[in-house]
C-alpha cells in the first residue's frame, strides 16, 4: 500500500467537491436534531453504520470489480433522486481530481458507466486502484470520509469549536475501523450481495433540502 497516495486521496484539500456537501447535516441542524457535539456524534455514528458502510463496501469492491455492474447495484440502493444526483456529481469531480494525480485507464472506464458519471463510491474505488491502494484500505478511507465531510460542515453550520469536532471524530475511530472491516469482508462477495443498508430519514431530508431557496451546502 502507498501511504502517501492514501493521504493524498483522503486529504480534504483534494478538489473532489466534498467541501460543498454536508451529507445531510444541514437538514439535521435545521430540524433541531443536531445542535451540539453529543447529537453530532449520534448523527455521524448513524450515518457511518448505514449509508457509510454501504458506500465503503462498494468502494472496496470497485477497486477490482466491474464498475458498470457495481454502479447499477449502488444506484438501486439509493432511492432518493437528490442523493443519486449528488453522488454522481461527487463521482465526476473525484475522477477529475484522480486523473490529475494518478492517470489510469480504470478512471476512464469508471467515468463511462453512466452519462452523468459514476456514483461516488465507484469513483473512489477506481481512484484507489489507480493510486495503488487495496480494497481494505479503500474501505477504511471511504468509511472515514462518510463522517469527516459532515463533521467539517458542522463547524460552519453550528459554529462548534473545531477541537470539539476533532474529539467527536476521535471517539468514532473504533466504529470507523469496524465498519471498514465489515465493508471489506462484504466486498469479497458478489455485487448483488453487497450491503444495502440505508437511512430513510436522510433520504427524506435530501429531498426536502432541494426545495430550500437558501442553503449553505449542495446536499
Amino acid at each position: 500500500m502507498d501511504l502517501t497516495a492514501l493521504l493524498l486521496l483522503a486529504d480534504s484539500r483534494l478538489p473532489a467537491g466534498t467541501h460543498a456537501h454536508s451529507g445531510g447535516l444541514e437538514s439535521a441542524v435545521a430540524s433541531g436534531r443536531v445542535h451540539d457535539d453529543v447529537t453530532l456524534h449520534a448523527f455521524l455514528l448513524g450515518r457511518l453504520t448505514t449509508v457509510g458502510l454501504t458506500a465503503a463496501a462498494f468502494a472496496a469492491a470497485a477497486v477490482t470489480g466491474d464498475p458498470a455492474e457495481l454502479d447499477e447495484e449502488y444506484d438501486a440502493r439509493t432511492p432518493s433522486p437528490a442523493q443519486r444526483r449528488a453522488s454522481r456529481r461527487l463521482g465526476r469531480q473525484l475522477l477529475r481530481a484522480a486523473k490529475a494525480g494518478w492517470p489510469h485507464t480504470c478512471l476512464d472506464k469508471a467515468h463511462g458507466v453512466h452519462p452523468d458519471g459514476p456514483h461516488q463510491p465507484i469513483a473512489f474505488g477506481a481512484a484507489a486502484f489507480a493510486a495503488g491502494l487495496d480494497p481494505p484500505t479503500a474501505a477504511e478511507a471511504s468509511a472515514l470520509g462518510s463522517v469527516t465531510g459532515p463533521a467539517n460542515a458542522a463547524t460552519r453550520l453550528l459554529g462548534l469549536d473545531p477541537d470539539s469536532v476533532t474529539a467527536v471524530l476521535a471517539a468514532l475511530t473504533p466504529a470507523v475501523r469496524d465498519v471498514a472491516r465489515a465493508a471489506a469482508d462484504a466486498a469479497r462477495g458478489p455485487a448483488a450481495d453487497l450491503p444495502a443498508l440505508s437511512a430513510p430519514w436522510l433520504d427524506i431530508c435530501a429531498e426536502n433540502h432541494t426545495t430550500w431557496e437558501v442553503r449553505l451546502f449542495a446536499s
